[in-house]
């Protein structure tokens, strides 16, 4: 029952903070959408960034679970984790909602250490695959982290629409890199 109950909270969130953004949507607003009252919630959450947290660290898991069921080739790795955020674009949304700037916001420095690690799994079977073609490990971490800015690139192009005015698509730009 507390599964439930807090998978419940965590669809409330989710819908708050794509609706009201991280910083507009309150611990309050979510207990409403959960029909809970706010103190409920505290048996679960501690704080409304935990509830992101768990959000976004639930959205690691299923992208980390989505390239390891990828064959073991560079290729299949990388158009594993282009393909989880275009078709869960909300996902990626979730993952860029603390940044302001250039700083995360709102996560304690633990938690944002651990959700970068999961994205960093998701990541290190291409890594793994360019060492295995015989790219030095610190050339290979060079190419992944411009495979990762591409794939993000493009993904937020296609997300907003902008890809349209290149007359393009995100998937026939991501086969050519």
């Amino acid at each position: 029952m507390a599964d439930v109950r807090r998978s419940l909270v965590l669809q409330a969130a989710r819908s708050a903070f794509f609706e009201l953004g991280l910083e507009g949507a309150s611990l309050r607003e979510i207990a409403k959408r959960a029909g809970y009252t706010p103190g409920a919630i505290y048996s679960y959450f501690d704080s409304k960034e935990q509830v992101y947290g768990a959000l976004l660290g639930e959205s690691l898991e299923r992208l980390n679970a989505f390239v390891a069921a990828a064959p073991a080739t560079l290729r299949a790795k990388a158009t594993a984790f282009f393909d989880f955020y275009r078709e869960n674009p909300r996902d990626l949304d979730l993952g860029f909602y603390l940044f302001h700037g250039m700083q995360p916001r709102g996560l304690t420095p633990a938690l944002n250490t651990h959700l970068n690690a999961r994205l960093h799994h998701a990541l290190a079977p291409m890594q793994t695959q360019l060492v295995a073609l015989g790219f030095k490990p610190q050339e290979a971490q060079t190419e992944v982290t411009a495979l990762f800015a591409h794939i993000v690139g493009l993904l937020l192009l296609s997300h907003t629409g902008r890809i349209r005015m290149f007359g393009q698509t995100s998937p026939a730009l991501f086969e050519r890199y």
